[in-house]
């Protein structure tokens, strides 16, 4: 066994076709199948199901496949982690982040972070908490910015600030005249909610108490996917929708309007960045850790605020 062959079989599980995986790895495809073939005599395995198309991995292959990326996800770091050791950062880097952060936070560090490290290959994408904690465990991604804590065995949570929630409501809501609001101030039945999946969702769930929504109230029940989604279902249709700090920072002035506080302590969600607990590339996340923290607007560095808890 080498660790061409782990790239092979990684390539034909991505491709699902052995011709389109020659042709990624650089090599023929007699050549592939031959290392393949090769490497399921010497493990006593089929690691493919050829007579299917698409290929698809057998039961057992797909457990392979898995310690596979595992294995080269793990030389990749540590080739990162030698260049580290010489001062240079470089090799790859993969990154996750929850879809309900990922279009505010992004665009304030990540031209800054890919200038800062020209030999570094980011790789960012968006997935739920649910998705980014077994790839974190399998070390399939690198790190993850989401909210916690997530207490969970076997990562490490690097707090990078408190995200303050405002509540996002239309005119005919008439919410009381008062500067800062309470969840009971709310009409949980005029409230509008992201889908299944988002950690957001829950934290929305333990604020306003929503085992007490009563659906028959309305004949419209719509679970949103995004958080711009939220407001303007809240600009057209009316009703509320609860929103984080930083979405609220490109919002225009007649938006802004409708933004209402909450009284203290304030409800936060905890925003980290996330790597499993021996991530040999501290330096590069201690890099990656710093320039976001100085790159977060005013607004959200310096707000100082009693917090209530608030869960993923």
């Amino acid at each position: 066994m080498n660790l061409v062959q782990l790239e092979y079989i990684v390539a034909v599980d991505s491709a699902r076709h052995f011709a389109k995986a020659a042709e990624k790895c650089f090599v023929t495809q007699p050549t592939l199948s031959m290392m393949i073939q090769k490497l399921e005599e010497e493990l006593g395995v089929k690691i493919f199901d050829r007579s299917r198309q698409p290929v698809v991995p057998t039961k057992e292959g797909e457990q392979l496949i898995i310690h596979a990326k595992t294995v080269l996800a793990d030389l990749d770091r540590m080739k990162g982690y030698a260049k580290e050791l010489q001062g240079e950062i470089a090799g790859e880097f993969h990154i996750a982040i929850i879809p309900t952060l990922a279009p505010y936070l992004i665009p304030l560090f990540i031209k800054q972070f890919t200038a800062k490290f020209p030999l570094l290959s980011v790789h960012m994408k968006e997935m739920t908490t649910e998705e980014i904690i077994p790839k974190l465990k399998r070390r399939e991604i690198d790190a993850a910015l989401l909210a916690t804590p997530l207490m969970e065995n076997g990562l490490t949570e690097h707090k990078l600030f408190n995200e303050e929630f405002y509540v996002y409501a239309s005119k005919s809501e008439l919410l009381p005249k008062k500067k800062y609001v309470l969840p009971g101030d709310l009409n949980i039945n005029h409230l509008w909610l992201l889908e299944e999946g988002h950690c957001m969702r829950n934290q929305v769930f333990n604020l306003c108490e929503l085992k007490k929504m009563d659906t028959s109230k309305t004949n419209l029940l719509y679970e949103a996917g995004s958080i711009e989604t939220l407001i303007q279902l809240v600009d057209k249709l009316e009703g509320i929708t609860i929103v984080p700090r930083l979405s609220t920072l490109t919002m225009t002035t007649k938006q802004k309007s409708k933004l209402h506080e909450f009284a203290n302590p304030k409800p936060v969600r905890e925003i980290s960045l996330v790597t499993v607990d021996s991530y040999p590339r501290k330096k590069l996340v201690q890099q990656l850790s710093d320039l976001i923290t100085s790159n977060l607007p005013f607004e959200v560095s310096s707000k100082k605020t009693d917090v209530v808890a608030v869960f993923n």
